[in-house]
């Protein structure tokens, strides 16, 4: 009998780590089947979408409650589909609001749920290890970190390594990939990564070009890369269309190829920050949220720091502006001093050095793919 897996994942990220896994474990058993809540990565890589995330994934706690109805219509489908031809084991990618849900019905069904990418518990809202506990027949952390936390809570984990370490990697050199969007490539570059939600794009965008209207007066020949995440409205980038003041360009889907093709970054707080550690690039990281989503949720953050960087390198390397300290003449202020202060862009390098050390050596999909197949391995013989 050929192995039959569900997967779920709820957003761009957590589909690239979809599609990588889902190679892996297509090479490790290539008669597998592998169904579930997915995007393009995944289905690219042979899965089947049972049901697309596309419009699920949104952050803050006002915005989330015009998705509860799709939300709750997927989890009946997955549910659904698990009953009717029950898979090996549940593979469940970050995404907790909703991959909770998922994975205590999944398990009452009897089926092993592994927990892939997991939430941050040591960041905010710490309870939810408890309830990882109660799910998960093995959790696959990507922080070295996160390993003894787990274990110190009882939670069977092991650590893969970030599958980014393999997957960071441009298509294009920075040369040629300037010269294709008619920009210099000897002329500073900045990119603009707001991030890959159409609520985060809203409200991080707008004061991003107005930053990069700021950095251009003070350096004449500056130019700017915005990083289009997939399947986005147009209209969430009007503000950097209309801009006639910036050598600007918008480019959809090529991340890597935007951090390799930079000088800085400024990026959303999350997986960019990592994505732009691995490419070696300074960042300013921004982020903002609704009033009522920040005053609510700063109650339960447990770090002193937000950026994923700076978390893991245990102190900040990098600036960071969040909330009411995101403007954009706070942005343009640092974006400037990192075009202009080398020994400032040394140390913040040395510091991206330490971080990439952390995230282990290539091949963490893999691992993931080979620790999914030993846990299913082990309820055979049960």
């Amino acid at each position: 009998m050929s192995l039959r897996l569900l997967l779920s994942c709820g957003e761009p990220s957590g589909d690239l780590y979809a599609g990588a896994l889902a190679r892996e474990l297509k090479a490790l058993s290539p008669d597998a089947t592998l169904v579930g809540l997915g995007g393009p990565q995944f289905a690219e890589a042979g899965g089947q979408l049972l049901a697309d995330y596309r419009g699920l994934a949104v952050t803050g706690l006002t915005e989330v409650i015009a998705k509860l109805p799709r939300s709750f219509d997927t989890l009946r489908c997955l549910v659904s589909s698990a009953r009717r031809e029950p898979p090996d084991a549940l593979v469940a990618i970050d995404f907790p609001d909703f991959n909770f849900r998922l994975a205590r019905r999944v398990k009452s069904l009897g089926i092993p749920v592994v927990y892939y990418v997991s939430p941050q518990v040591w960041a905010w809202r710490s309870g939810r290890i408890n309830t990882i506990r109660r799910i998960a027949d093995r959790v696959l952390v990507i922080f070295p970190f996160e390993e003894d936390l787990y274990r110190q809570h009882g939670v069977p984990v092991e650590f893969v390594g970030h599958p980014l370490v393999e997957l960071a990697k441009a298509s294009t050199p920075r040369g040629p990939f300037l010269d294709r969007l008619g920009l210099s490539s000897s002329a500073p570059t900045v990119a603009l990564l707001p991030g890959s939600r159409p609520n985060e794009v809203l409200r991080i965008l707008p004061k991003l070009v107005g930053a990069a209207e700021r950095v251009r007066q003070k350096i004449e020949n500056v130019q700017f890369v915005v990083a289009r995440a997939p399947n986005l409205e147009d209209e969430l980038f009007e503000t950097a269309a209309r801009s006639t003041s910036l050598r600007l360009a918008i480019v959809e889907g090529e991340t890597d190829a935007v951090l390799d093709a930079a000088d800085v970054v400024l990026t959303a707080s999350g997986t960019a920050t990592v994505q732009s550690a691995l490419h070696d690039i300074p960042m300013v990281v921004v982020y903002g949220l609704s009033p009522l989503t920040y005053s609510v949720g700063r109650r339960f953050v447990r770090v002193k720091t937000y950026a994923m960087v700076n978390l893991i390198a245990g102190e900040r390397i990098v600036p960071e502006l969040i909330q009411d300290a995101f403007t954009p003449d706070a942005v343009a202020a640092e974006a400037v001093s990192l075009l202009t202060d080398r020994a400032r862009v040394a140390r913040i390098r040395q510091g991206l050095a330490a971080v990439r050390a952390r995230l282990g050596a290539p091949g963490a999909s893999r691992r993931a793919a080979e620790a999914i197949l030993k846990v299913i391995e082990a309820k055979s013989r049960c």
